[in-house]
C-alpha cells in the first residue's frame, strides 16, 4: 500500500490563447472546475494505475469540500483518515495557453492544518511507502517522514513547490522529486550553487545516499541514485493539451511502481508514460490514464 500525506484542492482552471502578463486581463475560451491538489492528484494517479492507495489529507467545512472529493471516491483511493477541519478547502486558479503551458496560484486552506497525528501509527505500518509534498505544513512533513523511517518505510518527497530542506531532513529521504526551478532552490540551499542540473542532481544524491528525480517536462526526466550512473529518459512524444498535474501524475505512478518492486529505470518509464497521457487531455486528476492505457503506450515508447 502506498500511503500518501498531501494536499486536496478544487482547481478553477481558465484555457485561453496565451498567459497573461503581470497587470494584464487576458479573455479565456472555456473554463471548468474538477478535483486538484498535489497530494490528491498523486494519489489518484497511484490509485488508477492499480496500486492500493490512502490518502491523508484535509478540506474545510465549506461547499468545495466535496467537490474537491469526488474523483478520489471513484477511482476508490482509501479516504478513511480524511479530515474535515473548519475553514475553507485548498483552492487553486489555473490559466493554460493555447500550448497547453499553465500559470498556476493555489490558496491552501486548511490543507495547512493538516497534522502528522492524523497518521496513526496502524495507517504507518501498512504503508510500503510515504509520497509527500509541499502544499502542506513542512514542519508536520517532516514530523511525519521522521516517524515514516523509524518504521522502515521508504518516503519519497516531491519539494514543490520548493521549500528549504535541512541537510538531516535530505538525508532522511530515499527518493526527491523535482523539477528545474525546485532543483536549482533546493541545491542552492544546499550549498550547491553555479552548476548545471546534471551536477546538481548527481550531488545532490551523493551527498545524502538519495536517489534524485530530475522531471524536464518534453525533454523527459534525469535520475541518479547515489553511486550510480545519471539515467537520462526521454518523455513520450504527445499532442499537448495541458500540462496541469503532469508532474504529479509522474510522482504518483513512479511511486506505485517502486512499491510494486520494480527497479529504477521501469518505475520512470510508467511515470514518464502515464505523465505524457496526462498531457492529452484536460484537467489534473481527470486526465490521469489507468494501467491498461499505461502499458499499451509503453509499447511505442519502448520502441521508440
Amino acid at each position: 500500500m502506498l500511503l500518501v500525506f498531501g494536499s486536496i484542492n478544487l482547481d478553477i482552471a481558465f484555457h485561453g490563447d496565451r498567459l497573461p502578463a503581470p497587470g494584464e486581463t487576458v479573455l479565456a475560451r472555456s473554463w471548468h472546475i474538477s478535483p486538484g491538489g498535489k497530494g490528491a492528484n498523486q494519489a489518484h494517479a497511484a490509485q488508477r494505475y492499480g496500486l492500493a492507495t490512502r490518502l491523508v489529507g484535509a478540506v474545510g467545512d465549506d461547499a468545495f469540500a466535496d467537490q474537491a472529493l469526488t474523483l478520489l471516491r471513484s477511482a476508490g483511493v482509501g479516504l478513511d483518515a480524511l479530515q474535515r477541519l473548519p475553514g475553507p478547502t485548498g483552492c487553486a486558479g489555473i490559466v493554460v495557453d493555447a500550448r497547453g503551458e499553465n500559470q498556476i496560484v493555489v490558496a491552501p486552506g486548511v490543507n495547512l492544518d493538516l497534522r502528522a497525528s492524523h497518521v496513526s501509527e496502524t495507517l504507518l505500518s501498512q504503508a510500503k511507502a510515504v509520497l509527500l509534498q509541499m502544499e502542506c505544513d513542512a514542519q508536520q512533513n517532516q514530523a511525519l517522514i521522521e516517524r515514516a523511517k523509524a518504521q522502515g518505510c521508504r518516503v519519497l518527497l516531491n519539494n514543490a513547490p520548493a521549500r528549504a530542506l535541512t541537510q538531516d531532513g535530505l538525508r532522511a529521504l530515499d527518493v526527491l522529486i523535482v523539477n528545474l526551478i525546485e532543483l536549482d532552490a533546493t541545491a542552492r540551499r544546499d550549498g550547491i550553487a553555479l552548476a548545471d542540473a546534471p551536477t546538481q542532481v548527481r550531488e545532490l544524491a551523493r551527498r545524502h545516499a538519495l536517489t534524485v528525480v530530475l522531471t524536464l517536462g518534453a525533454q523527459g526526466v534525469l535520475a541518479s541514485a547515489s553511486g550510480e550512473p545519471l539515467l537520462r529518459l526521454p518523455a513520450l512524444p504527445v499532442p499537448v493539451a495541458d500540462t496541469t498535474g503532469a508532474g504529479d501524475t509522474f510522482a504518483g505512478v513512479f511511486a506505485a511502481a517502486l512499491v510494486e518492486q520494480l527497479s529504477l529505470r521501469d518505475a520512470l518509464v510508467r511515470g514518464i508514460v502515464a505523465a505524457g497521457l496526462a498531457c492529452t487531455r484536460a484537467g489534473a486528476q481527470r486526465s490521469q490514464p489507468d494501467r491498461a492505457e499505461i502499458e499499451a503506450a509503453m509499447q511505442g515508447y519502448v520502441a521508440a
